[in-house]
């Protein structure tokens, strides 16, 4: 399985720290990155073998001469045979070119069923707070690896001290811990377009609440999720939709199937098999 793949790589290990507030599930089973969730798109894309351009925002996606020119906000634009997007969806629906044309025509031969799906699609929003190296004189603030927030009035729904399931900073003598918060849905969401400098003050106000103990960070780095999980994805959907088929635009990710690792690969096989046949 993809699990185990991924476990024989130490690219995952299965969660054995402390949770504090975690309801645990029979049969379940939960899996932590030691480097960080991106170690896993790592892994696979040194796998594929891509030559990956990172931080290339897409504008404009239209028909050249029988390929797709992808434009972006710097750079002049590239020439594709294959186009597939795996951004969220209200993203996707925001390109413009010829990709608009594709949407109406799509929706014109799906019975106009698929774009009310495709607009209905929706993501929670939340905001991350990272709070990097505690003084190494604080020692170990934190008997737990994760503590789930439980309130009525909550702001802070997990903390997550971070170096515990990273060996490199944990055995490091010159690195304190650090810790990861996020914050609920609901502060996520009433919060959205506010100042990031005021919502890290209002975090780490609510921190010192939970944790009075606090040391002082030697850094702090906030971070706002527009798009943070998947609540709606499209519905009947087979992991991928195909916009055009000729060159070939498929959209997929895990707005077409579930918000978990499970439902990305889902989409990530059945976009693979979409795109065989085009290569």
């Amino acid at each position: 399985s993809f699990y185990e793949e991924l476990v024989s790589h130490g690219i995952l290990k299965p969660l054995t720290a402390p949770v504090e507030g975690m309801v645990v599930r029979e049969g379940s089973c939960n899996y932590v990155a030691p480097q960080g969730i991106s170690s896993v798109v790592k892994y696979y894309l040194e796998q594929s073998g891509a030559e990956v351009s990172y931080e290339q925002h897409v504008t404009h996606i239209s028909l050249r001469d029988g390929r797709w020119e992808v434009s972006r906000k710097a750079g002049p634009p590239e020439q594709f045979d294959v186009v597939i997007l795996t951004m969220p969806v209200p993203q996707i629906l925001q390109l413009q070119g010829d990709i608009v044309n594709c949407v109406f025509r799509f929706i014109q031969r799906k019975c106009k069923s698929e774009f009310p799906q495709l607009q209905a699609t929706s993501h929670s929003s939340t905001f991350s707070a990272n709070f990097f190296s505690f003084p190494l004189s604080a020692g170990k603030p934190f008997p737990w690896s994760l503590q789930l927030v439980w309130s009525r009035v909550v702001i802070i729904r997990f903390i997550h001290a971070a170096s515990k399931h990273r060996p490199v900073w944990a055995e490091s003598p010159e690195v304190g811990p650090s810790v990861v918060v996020h914050t609920t849905v609901t502060f996520g969401s009433e919060h959205l377009d506010s100042d990031p400098a005021e919502v890290q003050q209002v975090i780490l106000s609510h921190l010192q609440r939970i944790v009075p103990s606090l040391p002082k960070p030697s850094s702090i780095k906030c971070q706002r999720w527009r798009y943070s999980q998947v609540t709606r994805a499209v519905p009947n959907c087979p992991g991928q939709m195909i916009l055009h088929t000729q060159p070939l635009l498929i959209c997929g990710g895990d707005g077409f199937t579930r918000s978990n690792f499970d439902g990305c690969i889902e989409s990530a096989m059945s976009l693979a098999e979409a795109v065989k046949p085009h290569l």
